[in-house]
């Protein structure tokens, strides 16, 4: 049994009680899944509702498994309600975070900067010995090649440098120049400026974390990097490299963008 909901799939009936609140489509973002936030009534806390289809290489139910294990950590995550497949689409229902992602903090780049430092710095000291989930080189290229391979790569959403490749040239490129060793951390993996968030300036967490698991801590760096120089410009990686605590990684910089072409 399922419940009207337009835009998207039939809502299954347990989840029938969010047919009553404000709802907004959440557009931010290229993961593929649908997403809504729910503003919540005055009893309530907003949440937010993910759904995929059901596909052996759909992120939703590993994203549960992994706000479960941040909630145990010191870095706030959003809080799981409910995770279940039904009628052919996985179901993701979380708490929303306070405050707002760091898009709305570009015309403040100094705060920005401070903020996602902070946060990364917050992630990645975390023990990585304490996460169950192995998103090293290994895992994470057989994970691009079976997206590649399952027809989600989408050549036309290559970065300007990359424009023209295929897939299989990414996948070949980063089997040749793989780095030749990892400084290991967890890894949040989409470390863009709309999956952290802020509240008073400060950090308040990350959201889609999907992606979550031990990897290079360029992993996230270089995403962080990307994400800074499309919105606020690239005078401002120095800073912010900086106030992480780290020094400008040309080589991984280049390989870990190359890498995210493949998800």
């Amino acid at each position: 049994m399922s419940t009207s909901f337009t835009a998207g799939p039939a809502l299954p009936a347990r989840l029938a009680s969010l047919l009553g609140e404000d709802r907004q489509e959440i557009t931010l973002g290229r993961s593929g899944a649908l997403v809504w936030r729910f503003a919540g009534k005055e009893d309530s806390e907003a949440l937010f509702l993910k759904a995929d289809a059901v596909d052996p290489l759909s992120e939703l139910p590993g994203e549960a498994e992994r706000l479960r294990w941040l909630a145990t950590t010191t870095v706030a995550g959003p809080r799981l309600r409910a995770s279940f497949a039904e009628s052919g689409y996985n179901w993701l229902l979380m708490t929303a975070l306070p405050g707002t992602d760091l898009t709305h903090l570009v015309e403040r780049p100094e705060q920005l900067r401070n903020v996602l430092a902070t946060g990364l710095r917050a992630l990645h000291a975390l023990d990585p010995s304490s996460c169950p989930f192995d998103r090293r080189l290994d895992a994470k290229l057989a994970s691009g090649a079976a997206n590649l391979f399952a027809g989600r790569v989408d050549e036309t959403d290559f970065d300007e440098s990359r424009l023209g490749w295929t897939g299989h040239q990414v996948l070949d490129w980063l089997h040749a120049h793989r780095p030749a060793g990892e400084d290991l951390v967890v890894a949040h993996g989409d470390a863009s400026l709309p999956n952290v968030m802020a509240q008073d300036d400060a950090f308040a967490g990350v959201v889609d974390c999907g992606r979550l698991g031990v990897a290079d801590r360029w992993q996230d760096l270089a995403i962080a990097c990307r994400s800074l120089i499309y919105n606020c410009g690239r005078e401002h990686v120095a800073p912010f490299l900086d106030a992480y605590g780290a020094e400008w990684d040309e080589e991984r910089y280049r390989y870990y963008c190359t890498l995210d072409e493949l998800f």
